[in-house]
């Protein structure tokens, strides 16, 4: 760690003595790892924990606890790039052109009429409204243009990790989700390329430089060539990616790769001031997403890649947001709180109104167009990097245009996911598991499917007092009866059938049909019903992950023939035990849900002394048991023992 850290030293931009990085190092990560769990409250109060982290830096920060000096984005500048790399990598990474093509006309006109409109109408406004903005009122005519087309320019921006986080949660999907994702990801492309073009022109602009041909043919070839640099990298990721070594490894590399960027586009623009006269402004935030879109399109490893992303990105979000936090100056975040409002509906204005011109041209329905607008509120990563960045580079009025936008992308961040929430429920897209209805339902289950392996399941639970339906498509004159199960013949998987089975009535689901038609009633399931065992019998493996997400318990029949066959060569008794296969000995899960045992110590309950308690679940996590273990109310107890005592044993816990 010591060596990264030298070498940090050892790059542009970083001329501060070794002893104090090292000090402010440590304060930082102590602040870092600090606002990491505070911000976890925030959710309880229905925030994003990046609101959290930045309100963690603000208040560690030197304006009101003061554990670090002011200057310190500077001087830890190196975690500043690290992160945007980063950010530009995971937003090029979800450019996936296959998942993009069904809705390929709607994102297209949508991206381009929110470009259009958001930066028109944005940064005419704001130029407009110059003088009532505090730190732009006294400045050259030539700079309030220039901040207001990088405000314009900013508000454009949306954020990727977001949307991606609220459809996971909602398991959002659909034509409106899937336009909203791919709009989101293709603008940030656009956001990178708009971006370059306003910086380079700003700083002729207020240099009062011509803007001619030349200037135009040179921002072109520096277009051209950040484009081609970000191929070369995304092929160089894809390389590191091929390596055969643990993913953390490939990690630090890429990371480490990332802020290589940005040392050698700094490089290039220091020394070709110096050799030609021109300063050759290479965007690495550009460079990054091409470099990420690439891995994602062109290249075998896509999901390792986002897998690297998903796993490193809780970390590099902290790291950054912390460092922003700390960065900012509350006496001015403060004063600038009623123009970030104003800047707010501004923004949300021009997005509505630009979703739905582009809305009108793909030829959308108007419902998906007037919702729409509510899907591109929230903002994050990217919006505020380009911030930093336009701060780095006009330090004469940049501290306040960061401390304005942070305000403006707060208020997103807080506004923002709920919207979007509200858009995809109103779309009914959403796809959220379904609450366990109460009843009766201790002991019932339904299998789909009328074969060897069904009969002979439903034979045994029968046996063990459990009350059964084999549901099946086939005709009745190809079943036969079975001793107190009821077979139920039904046309089609669909509500209609699920009805007709009672399943909201089921404790528990087995499904033994094809991939395709176990997933139909593992949605509903999932979804409608609310299931609490849901029992999947996979034909393919490559099809394991859709149903773990449903929550579903998967056996694969090869797969658990040798896991069984483990465990009766390792512990044949306790296997022999737990399968039931010990005469006079069975084995069965309880729900708590009597009241009175609720905060009961096990060494305190007063079981049969043939009936023993294995395991206590809680929240899906199986606890280490001792004689001081207590029960709550919703804990899923394992116990073994007689079929006449595990009765008494469930009416106690769950009468």
């Amino acid at each position: 760690m010591l060596y990264i850290i030298k070498v940090f030293l050892s790059l542009p931009k970083i001329k501060i003595p070794m002893s104090e990085t090292l000090i402010l190092l440590v304060a930082f990560v102590i602040i870092a790892v600090a606002s990491s769990q505070i911000s976890k409250l925030f959710t309880q109060l229905h925030l994003p924990i990046i609101t959290g982290i930045l309100f963690v830096g603000i208040i560690a920060g030197p304006f009101i606890l003061k554990m670090v000096p002011t200057g310190i984005h500077l001087k830890l500048g190196f975690i500043n790039d690290l992160s945007l790399a980063f950010i530009a990598f995971a937003a090029g990474s979800e450019l996936y052109l296959k998942e993009l093509r069904n809705r390929i006309k709607q994102i297209s006109w949508i991206t381009f009429g929110q470009l259009f409109i958001i930066f028109s109408m944005s940064s005419t406004i704001i130029y407009f409204l110059a003088n009532q903005i505090p730190f732009m009122a006294d400045l050259s005519v030539n700079n309030k243009l220039v901040i207001a087309l990088f405000m314009g320019t900013i508000f454009v921006a949306r954020s990727p990790s977001s949307a991606i986080a609220v459809i996971n949660e909602l398991r959002a999907k659909g034509p409106f989700t899937s336009t909203v994702l791919g709009v989101t990801v293709v603008k940030e492309v656009f956001v990178i390329i708009l971006f370059t073009i306003v910086l380079a022109s700003s700083k002729s602009m207020i240099n009062n430089e011509v803007i001619g041909v030349v200037f135009i043919i040179a921002l072109l070839a520096e277009l051209l060539v950040s484009f081609a640099l970000g191929y070369g990298l995304g092929r160089l990721l894809s390389k590191i990616m091929s390596l055969k070594m643990e993913e953390n490894y490939k990690a630090v590399i890429i990371v480490f790769v990332g802020y290589l960027v940005y040392v050698f586009t700094h490089y290039i623009g220091v020394y070709s001031k110096e050799w030609i006269g021109h300063e050759v402004f290479l965007e690495p935030l550009l460079i990054c997403i091409i470099a990420g879109f690439v891995v994602a399109n062109y290249t075998n490893f896509r999901f390792e890649f986002l897998t690297i992303m998903e796993k490193v990105g809780p970390f590099v979000y902290i790291a950054f947001f912390t460092l922003t936090g700390l960065s900012l100056s509350i006496d001015l975040l403060l004063s600038v709180w009623q123009i970030a409002l104003l800047l707010f509906f501004i923004r949300l204005i021009s997005v509505i109104i630009g979703t739905i011109v582009g809305g009108v041209f793909a030829g959308d329905k108007m419902k998906y167009n007037l919702i729409g607008g509510m899907s591109y509120v929230t903002q994050a990563g990217v919006a505020i990097g380009l911030s930093t960045i336009v701060a780095k580079e006009f330090p004469a009025w940049g501290e306040e245009f960061l401390t304005l936008l942070v305000a403006v992308i707060v208020i997103n961040l807080i506004v923002g996911p709920p919207l979007f929430k509200w858009a995809i429920n109103l779309m009914d897209e959403a796809h959220t598991k379904a609450n366990s209805k109460d009843g009766d339902v201790i002991r019932d289950a339904i299998i789909f499917g009328y074969e060897n392996q069904s009969i002979a399941l439903a034979t045994q639970l029968i046996s063990q007092g459990w009350s059964v339906k084999i549901a099946t498509q086939l005709t009745k004159d190809k079943t036969k009866d079975i001793d107190n199960a009821e077979i139920v013949h039904i046309k089609t998987l669909d509500n209609t059938a699920f009805k007709q089975l009672e399943c909201e009535k089921a404790n528990t689901i087995v499904t033994m049909l094809s991939d395709d038609d176990n997933l139909i009633i593992a949605n509903n399931a999932y979804e409608s019903l609310g299931t609490k065992n849901l029992i999947v019998r996979l034909n393919d493996r490559n099809n394991a992950e859709k149903f773990q997400k449903l929550d579903a318990k998967i056996v694969e029949p090869n797969t658990a023939m040798v896991s069984l066959l483990d465990h009766f060569v390792r512990s044949p008794q306790a296997t022999s035990l737990l399968l039931g296969m010990e005469d006079g000995k069975d084995t069965i899960d309880i729900e708590i849900t009597a009241k009175e045992m609720h905060g009961m110590a096990l060494r305190d309950l007063r079981f049969p002394q043939d009936a023993i308690i294995l395991s206590v679940h809680r929240k899906d996590n199986a606890l280490i048991c001792h004689g001081f273990t207590r029960l709550r109310l919703g804990d899923i107890v394992t116990v073994v023992g007689s079929p006449e005592s595990l009765d008494k044993v469930s009416y106690k816990l769950a009468n």
